[in-house]
């Protein structure tokens, strides 16, 4: 499972990697998307590599991210109460483990599918040049999960 955060705007983006962004529901920076990892969502990525960063995120990362930017159709937060009431897990721990494993998505409970997060405590490092070269753009691996802390 890919957690993928766009880090650039719009502005000069051309019509075939917009629509990408689109489709992976990508609308503005500093949102997050869960996504499975697949030959065409691998290839949506590519595609939209000079704008978005993404990683394989961890059971913590995730169940961080639920609690505290995770939100219900309607613009309530998720709570371990309603986790319990709306699906067959107790916490969001188990719940979000359940997603990792690939056995519920956010949509069975009813959560938005997109995570509106905080820019990044001290930036982002540039984002016009790769991860890899030093700046903020592409495949991460397992640091996207110090980048998701870093922006709840």
């Amino acid at each position: 499972m890919f957690a993928v955060i766009r880090v650039r705007g719009e502005v000069g983006v051309k019509r075939g990697i917009a629509d990408t962004m689109d489709m992976l529901r990508l609308n503005r920076i500093n949102h997050a998307v869960l996504i499975d990892e697949n030959p065409s969502n691998n290839g949506m990525l590519l595609k939209a590599k000079d704008y978005i960063t993404w990683g394989e995120i961890d059971q913590e990362s995730l169940t961080k991210m639920i609690m505290a930017r995770g939100r219900i159709v309607g613009g309530e937060k998720v709570t371990d109460e309603y986790i319990k009431e709306n699906t067959d897990y107790s916490s969001i721990e188990e719940f979000s483990k359940a997603i990792l494993e690939g056995e519920v998505k956010l949509g069975d409970a009813n959560i938005k599918p997109v995570f509106r997060l905080h820019p990044p405590r001290k930036g982002y490092e540039n984002t016009k040049t790769a991860f890899r070269e030093g700046g903020s753009l592409g495949y991460r691996e397992e640091n996207i999960k110090d980048l998701i802390k870093k922006m709840i």
